[in-house]
């Protein structure tokens, strides 16, 4: 019989090829998965130092507009004063702007409903203080408060509902409008003086005929005031005729709204 001759040194056997095509693609695929994990790793980093930043960010603008009281962002020099409120601001002083009388008794009101209790899931306040020809006119409290129940505070008078509150509302002669709705949204002032059923315009304020000069946050605002959007601690003067009022500013600090 022939004899087989045997292989060389240099020559590897098939089975051992196979074994060494296995092991560099199982190398391959450990070094594949390796950087895969790294991407995710930079990614994910990447991902936390965005949401850090987001979160100082969000902290630092609910801190300055939260907690500002009569020192602020709010540019106005001067400050309402008069007798405290039950809810920790100011009463307003002086005849009502309009009766509380015309308000909406329970309807919706563009799309703002009336509900049996007050609403919190978003709940913000915003200060008006509206001025004709030089003098203070209030708001009165229960704008928004269906069939009113009134109850003498050491502070004045506070209002509560007998049968609904609509999300836009106020309980005491203070000029704070209560924000309280089921969801957060944008509400205006607009739609405050549509549930008080009194006109809102660049030239009428309830009642009231002539040229607005509208202040937010001490910084003349040149839109239609019944565009402003309602939002937390900021505080919005109406000027209607002369002499004009320089924009005012209430001291939140003295109040838990």
């Amino acid at each position: 019989m022939p004899t087989r001759k045997p292989r060389g040194p240099g020559r590897p056997t098939e089975r051992g090829t196979a074994a060494a095509r296995r092991k560099a693609a199982a190398f391959r695929e450990a070094e594949a998965a390796r950087l895969r994990r790294r991407r995710i790793a930079r990614w994910a980093g990447a991902i936390a130092v965005v949401a850090v930043v987001a979160a100082v960010i969000a902290i630092a603008a609910v801190t300055s507009h939260h907690g500002k009281g009569a020192s602020s962002s709010d540019v106005a020099t001067a400050t309402l004063t008069g007798p405290p409120g039950p809810e920790g601001i100011v009463l307003e002083e002086g005849p009502l702007l309009a009766p509380v009388s015309t308000a909406a008794k329970g309807q919706p009101v563009g799309g703002i409903q009336c509900n049996a209790g007050e609403q919190v899931a978003y709940h913000i306040h915003t200060h008006v203080a509206v001025f004709v020809n030089g003098a203070l006119r209030a708001v009165p409290p229960g704008v928004g408060v269906v069939e009113p129940v009134p109850q003498q505070t050491a502070n004045g008078v506070f209002v509560q509902a007998s049968r609904c509150y609509y999300w836009l509302h106020t309980h005491a002669q203070d000029g704070v409008i209560h924000v309280e709705a089921p969801s957060q949204a944008t509400y205006t002032l607009g739609q405050f003086f549509a549930i008080w059923r009194q006109p809102l315009d660049s030239t009428r304020v309830g009642p009231v005929r002539g040229a607005v000069t509208t202040f937010v946050d001490g910084r003349k605002y040149t839109g239609n005031p019944a565009a402003i959007v309602l939002r937390s601690r900021e505080d919005v003067q109406l000027d209607i005729g002369t002499p004009a009022v320089a924009p005012r500013k209430v001291d939140w600090s003295h109040s838990q709204l």
